[in-house]
């Protein structure tokens, strides 16, 4: 479990300069940008790695925390789908979803983590998954409050931007669920 927490404190603290230390972060953008996008990368891999290699060290010997009814399942199978939807609304065209929501990919983030959360009664899922719900929320609050702040505006959503963003979430999701997961991740969902 070692290896996932330090994962998860690589990965989502390099995530979260931003959020905590953004004058900080511009400083360095400011003084080297190529040097910080290359320090920021490498951290985050070696985070990703982290993470999926102390998420499959934990499954192996598991620590079941509760069991998850099985309709939770298909909760978690809709929360995931949504949350597929509002992070590809996060880099289409206007759409309907990112001038509601401002920041769809943290918001699909936190769907994305409670849908596994529901499903998933391990340690090591409340680990992963609540971490990543934990980062999302305060990401959501932090970038909301500074928008209310800044009086920052974002474009009205267009019904084409709004459909793109559907279909391409749909589309990402049911690949991911229906070939890759079970490849990548070692179960099927379905």
């Amino acid at each position: 479990m070692p290896i996932l927490v330090l994962g998860l404190v690589l990965f989502l603290g390099s995530h979260s300069t931003r959020l905590v230390a953004e004058d900080w972060r511009n400083r360095q953008v400011v003084s080297g940008e190529k040097r910080w996008k290359g320090i920021y990368t490498v951290v985050s891999l070696v985070g990703l790695v982290l993470i999926a290699w102390g998420y499959s060290m934990a499954r192996q010997d598991p620590v079941l925390l509760w069991a998850a009814p099985i309709w939770t399942r298909h909760a978690a199978s809709l929360l995931v789908l949504l949350g597929f939807i509002f992070i590809s609304a996060t880099y289409g065209p206007p759409n309907h979803f990112r001038s509601v929501l401002h920041h769809p990919m943290y918001a699909g983030t936190a769907l994305w983590a409670l849908g596994h959360l529901l499903a998933n009664g391990m340690l090591a899922d409340l680990l992963l998954f609540g971490s990543f719900l934990a980062w999302s929320i305060a990401g959501f609050l932090v970038w909301r409050g500074r928008d209310k702040a800044t009086a920052r505006s974002y474009p009205a959503g267009t019904v084409r931007g709004t459909i793109g963003a559907i279909v391409v979430g749909v589309v990402l999701w049911a690949v991911f669920a229906f070939l890759l997961h079970g490849p990548l991740i070692g179960v099927r969902p379905f």
